[in-house]
């Protein structure tokens, strides 16, 4: 069978390299002994009148769409209509062995460089797949009314948390897949309240309208499957009547490589990858699980931490154990871990100079988590700022002791905290007055580091009371694999 053999090029002006072929492409249409077409990107006047007869317009990008450009000037050969090798940039020695013409190129340098497709400029090859190719979205699509504003549709329908949110275009939500090597198809798990599926495509969707970037997702994906774990009792979380929802914490490479904040500010606005990864986890709860406010979401008075509460642990001192580590995962991995918190409850101590007596001003203000007088009730997380810390660094105190010391500074008797004690109503039963009481369950005191440089505050932030059954719910630690 006879060989027919053809050629194509991709070229565009703005490329140097591809100029610099321009006398090559030349003698390729007239020595080549195969058809050559080239295609340009931009303007094809610089081709000249040599090749205007082989060139085409490729302004749209189709062409280099389906031929998988990523550099120009790219040079393909086809023989009996299937492509049958490919070179990159200008190789002499490359360019010679695909057209097979021994002297080609003679006049030039041995190498150049090429420059990239215009079809893989950012956010160009998702455009490009959305309107050449299978885009693979599985997502049911809402086509909107000529002059509809996109974000007003968003909040027409229910899909916000009253901010407004990103509207998930294919091509946003096909970068934002691009973050992640899981399969869109997967189903992460059942999202309560209603127990819908979603799968990694949905948690694209909506992290797209959290206004994540790409990079985020095996964050979001980890945070959301830690929130799944039954030990964590999102169900619960979401349609209590209490203030709680998913309070996210970062450990690890991820935090610094994706920007997160773990200093000043920290536990507040303006970073984010804080502000949208945690936004993201609660837009999956109400857009795939149903979890709305006045709804399913059945709290009281609800807190800010329902529109997002994420950020990472301060781990610049070496000689400190960060909060993954400390529940298992292995140094230097990257890790979330998911804790059903509250608001903020600032604690001002500014004249504690010891470790001990910084120890004791914290144990004061941990007793009021859930109500002073409640014990085994709440789970806590107590953000050490860096000023804090460094009283107990200086006292070679480590985050075992200042956990060992805060439960024992924080172990009351029975009689003082028992119901009608004080003349207060609330209380532990009266059967336990005897007893001294530990404010809180084993392991459901976290110790993180956070915070900027000045000031001798630390934060506390109380748990959901679903914690008193410490077994049943409790915070859950999740490395990420990705």
């Amino acid at each position: 069978m006879r060989t027919s053999t053809t050629f194509v090029a991709v070229v565009k002006d703005e490329c140097e390299t591809c100029h610099l072929v321009v006398p090559v492409l030349r003698e390729i249409a007239r020595r080549a002994g195969g058809p050559l077409t080239v295609y340009w990107q931009d303007d094809g006047a610089f081709l000249g009148s040599g090749l205007a007869a082989g060139s085409a317009d490729d302004r749209e990008l189709e062409q280099s769409f389906r031929l998988e450009i990523d550099t120009v000037p790219t040079l393909i050969r086809r023989d009996n209509d299937r492509e049958a090798g490919r070179t990159e940039g200008w190789n002499r020695d490359d360019w010679r062995a695909l057209t097979g013409l021994p002297t080609l190129g003679e006049s030039l340098p041995a190498h150049r460089p090429g420059c990239g497709s215009r079809s893989v400029e950012p956010g160009v090859r998702e455009a490009l797949r959305v309107r050449f190719g299978d885009a693979g979205i599985r997502a049911r699509g809402i086509k909107l009314g000529a002059g509809t504003d996109p974000a007003e549709a968003c909040h027409d329908r229910g899909w916000t948390d009253g901010l407004p949110v990103v509207p998930p275009t294919p091509e946003r939500i096909l970068r934002m897949l691009g973050g992640t090597r899981r399969d869109p198809a997967e189903v992460v798990g059942l999202i309560p309240p209603d127990m819908a599926p979603c799968t990694v495509e949905k948690v694209a969707i909506n992290a797209v309208m959290a206004g994540c970037r790409p990079e985020y997702m095996p964050v979001v994906l980890t945070a959301l499957e830690a929130a799944l774990d039954p030990g964590f009792t999102l169900h619960g979380v979401t349609c209590s009547t209490c203030f709680s929802s998913p309070v996210i914490i970062v450990n690890g490479p991820v935090a610094r490589r994706i920007g997160m904040n773990a200093g000043l500010n920290a536990l507040g606005q303006g970073n984010r990858a804080n502000a949208t990864i945690g936004r993201a986890v609660n837009l999956v709860v109400r857009n795939v699980g149903g979890g709305r406010p006045g709804e399913t979401d059945r709290a009281t008075l609800g807190s800010p931490g329902k529109y997002t509460f994420c950020f990472a642990e301060d781990e610049t001192d070496e000689e400190w154990e960060p909060l993954a580590t400390a529940r298992g995962v292995p140094p230097g991995r990257s890790a979330v871990t998911v804790f059903a918190g509250d608001g903020i409850q600032g604690v001002t101590d500014q004249k504690a100079r010891t470790p001990g007596e910084l120890t004791r001003s914290l144990a004061m203000a941990l007793r009021a988590v859930g109500h002073p007088k409640l014990c085994e009730w709440a789970p806590a997380v107590l953000v050490l700022s860096p000023e804090h810390y460094a009283i107990y660094r200086e006292g070679e105190w480590d985050r075992t002791r200042i956990t060992a010391e805060l439960h024992s500074a924080l172990l009351v008797p029975g009689g003082d905290v028992a119901a009608g004690t004080a003349g207060v109503a609330e209380g532990m039963p009266p059967s336990r007055a005897r007893e001294s009481i530990p404010k809180f369950h084993p392991g459901a005191l976290l110790l993180v580091r956070a915070g900027g440089p000045a000031g001798l505050f630390s934060a506390i932030l109380s748990g959901w009371p679903g914690g008193r059954l410490f077994t049943e719910s409790h915070p859950v630690t999740r490395e990420i694999t990705e």
